[in-house]
């Protein structure tokens, strides 16, 4: 009876298996038209944005409360981040990075059909060995010799494009942001970022890394991704697809079955590397910061005797730095001995697996299945596997890839995005305690006008510092061209915060001011600033040599310049107007104060502030140059407490550090009149007490006189 029961099954599953051999061809089509419908979706989910979750959205709050690192992943906020600088780098389709991104394209293509034709000739080659036909496999020989020529080509060509892209990248990113960070005269209140983002903002700590190196990692990666992108999944179709002709599709199917359920293993296994590349580059910019500040305050640290203390700061930054990479290290390691026991060692027993079905079973369509046949499918099969599952890792890897790319896209948007909130006025600063708190707060969230005009007046304008700090409420004053300021007050008082709002630098936070352009300013501080560049370029700055010509000036104009000031034997002293120094160090400090006054001279502005100005020059020095200001038309704005610079000066504005103000008119003579009687007074009662002692010993001898008597 079991027999008998067998025997129609046998016969149905043989009906089926001619059905099947019948329709093998079209069922071939469409499980390889499903195969590359599978490929291309799997890509795209793959790259696809995770949406963020409320969850995530709670712990990058509770981050940024510890003072953590907000996440990065491969999201919706990472792919936003992505579109908009890619706007940047790639304008428009007719680009020059459009250009080369097609050219790149080409010659992907172009490398795998060469790859599929080695494929092919590989087996051919083994399968001329086998039979013993020399001559076809000289001939194969010569064929592999000239397929090199345009292989060669084709892959110096590939590195060669992909190095142009990252360096168009790097350009327009460079060109975009130095654009925002530095700006032009044009911008007016909107400029100045590279100022605000050191003083009135706390969400960039090392631009200087974010600008340079931070740019150039992001547009290598994102060179590099799109060829780790386009070219494995191309790969894995064409690879596949002729894989599938020489080993029937079904094949195909349990190999892509078996290794994307592996693959979804070691995806889990996969640590947030976005989130361990934005760290990494924090932490090593956190230790170039603090090697700059080394290099930049050298004398002070080494008056100070502070080289323990500095090199404990460098060792603490460096540790932190280590122990981050020693994790990254640690996660790197597992994950790679998961990653090639999976890709290389598990997807290789697949392969050979796929490879051996033509030789142990009979596919329809081959008729001839000689040793040299098979020898010849089984090279060419292994060779087209071999290449789709190093296509396949690569897909694999272009996860870790993207999730490095969403590091630095993260730092390369935060300097944007906080670029783009300065020159609208939007900061992020840590404030006082009670900054935000009744009257202060309503003064914080207040916004005050600024108004063109040829005189200086300040009507209730409310001096606050960048953390929230009111020095001054509501300041009055007015200041017409030719009336010199004196400005005196104790330290945080406020007189450099005035400097700072009439030079746009700082925003008003309430009532009008009333200011000529900030391009009718110019600061003298105690310590000038001089530019890399000739000696030329220190009395110009900022004009280039090209600007001094267009105004009609010359060198001889400028030795008479330097002659105001006393300076005009340094020109043969240092060699000439287009020597280069590093001038800071070349020259002393009140060699740097009458530079400065010479710039003033040559500029000419409206308007001069003058910051301790003339601390380093001799008092006769400091007349001359406030006298040729006068003559030059300069209005003189001065924050001084050297009694000889108050005859220059007509007005006063007196700062009280706690929070009050005195503005009146300034009578030199009648104030060091009074002045000199302070101090002699002063020195009167300094020698009261002694002369207190004196009469108690004269009234003890007094006393003892009396008593021998």
């Amino acid at each position: 009876m079991a027999t008998s029961k067998l025997r129609p099954l046998d016969q149905r599953a043989k009906q089926l298996a001619q059905a099947y051999a019948a329709h093998r061809p079209l069922i071939q089509r469409g499980l390889t038209v499903g195969f590359v419908v599978y490929v291309l979706t799997a890509a795209y989910r793959s790259l696809a944005s995770r949406p963020v979750t409320r969850r995530d959205k709670e712990k990058d709050v509770a981050d940024r409360k510890d003072g953590k690192p907000a996440r990065v992943a491969v999201d919706a906020i990472f792919y936003q981040r992505l579109g908009i600088i890619l706007r940047i780098v790639i304008p428009s389709m007719h680009s020059k990075e459009a250009l080369l991104l097609f050219m790149h394209s080409s010659l992907l293509i172009f490398r795998t059909a060469i790859s599929l034709y080695v494929a092919a000739l590989d087996g051919k080659i083994v399968a001329s060995l086998v039979r013993g036909q020399s001559l076809q496999f000289l001939l194969n020989i010569i064929r592999w010799l000239l397929v090199a020529i345009p292989a060669t080509w084709t892959n110096s060509w590939l590195s060669y494009v992909q190095n142009k892209l990252a360096l168009a990248y790097r350009t327009r990113l460079t060109k975009e942001v130095l654009g925002m960070y530095l700006g032009d005269e044009a911008d007016g209140p909107e400029g100045k970022v590279y100022y605000k983002l050191s003083n009135l903002d706390d969400r960039i700590k090392n631009a200087d890394q974010m600008t340079t190196h931070d740019i150039q990692r992001f547009s290598t990666h994102l060179a590099v991704i799109y060829a780790n992108l386009a070219k494995p999944t191309l790969d894995v179709i064409l690879y596949n697809y002729q894989l599938s002709q020489n080993v029937g599709a079904e094949g195909l199917v349990l190999l892509t079955v078996l290794v994307q359920t592996s693959a979804a293993l070691l995806r889990a296994l996969t640590p947030s590397f976005g989130t361990y590349t934005a760290q990494s580059a924090a932490l090593a910019g956190s230790l170039r910061h603090t090697h700059s500040r080394l290099s930049e305050f050298t004398e002070e640290i080494a008056f100070f005797g502070g080289e323990e203390t500095e090199k404990r700061l460098i060792e603490r930054e460096y540790a932190e730095l280590v122990q981050h990479e020693h994790k990254v290290m640690n996660k790197r390691w597992w994950y790679g001995c998961a990653e090639e026991g999976i890709v290389k060692w598990l997807w290789g027993s697949f392969g050979l697996v796929v490879c051996a079905i033509p030789v142990f079973f009979k596919l329809p369509g081959i008729s001839n299945f000689d040793l040299g046949s098979r020898t010849e499918s089984f090279v060419t099969n292994r060779r087209l596997l071999l290449s789709s599952s190093d296509a396949i890792g690569r897909v694999m890897y272009l996860y870790k890839d993207l999730a490095e790319l969403a590091g630095y896209t993260s730092r390369i948007s935060l300097l944007l995005d906080t670029m783009s909130d300065m020159r609208k006025g939007k900061f992020e600063k840590s404030l006082v305690s009670g900054a935000t708190d009744g009257e202060n707060g309503e003064i914080l969230r207040g916004r005050g006008r600024v108004l063109l005009s040829d005189d200086i007046q300040f009507e209730s304008v409310p001096i606050v510092t960048p953390n929230g700090d009111i020095l001054l409420r509501s300041l009055t004053f007015h200041v017409k061209p030719g009336e010199h300021l004196l400005i005196v007050g104790p330290n945080g008082s406020g007189k450099s915060s005035l400097f700072r709002i009439l030079g746009g630098l700082w925003p008003v936070y309430g009532g009008i001011v009333r200011k000529p352009l900030a391009s009718d300013f110019m600061l003298i501080p105690q310590r000038p600033y001089l530019s890399l560049g000739t000696l030329r370029d220190q009395v110009i700055y900022p004009h280039s040599q090209q600007d001094m010509e267009a105004r009609g000036v010359t060198d001889a104009d400028l030795l008479a310049v330097l002659e105001r000031v006393q300076m005009g034997s340094i020109v043969d002293r240092e060699g000439g107007w287009d020597v280069a120094h590093e001038w800071r160090d070349a020259l002393s400090g009140g060699d740097k104060q009458k530079i400065a006054w010479a710039r003033l001279f040559y500029h000419r502005p409206k308007y001069a502030i003058l910051d301790e100005a003339t601390s380093l020059v001799p008092p006769d020095m400091e007349g001359t140059m406030m006298e040729q200001a006068t003559a030059l038309g300069i209005t003189l704005l001065t924050v001084s407490h050297r009694p000889s610079l108050w005859k220059y000066h007509s007005t006063i504005l007196q700062l009280d550090g706690q929070g009050g103000y005195i503005f009146t008119q300034l009578d030199a003579e009648k104030r060091l009149a009074i002045q000199e009687e302070k101090q002699d007074l002063e020195t009167k009662l300094l020698e009261v007490p002694k002369m207190k002692l004196r009469l108690a010993e004269l009234q003890l001898i007094a006393d003892a006189n009396r008593r021998s008597m």
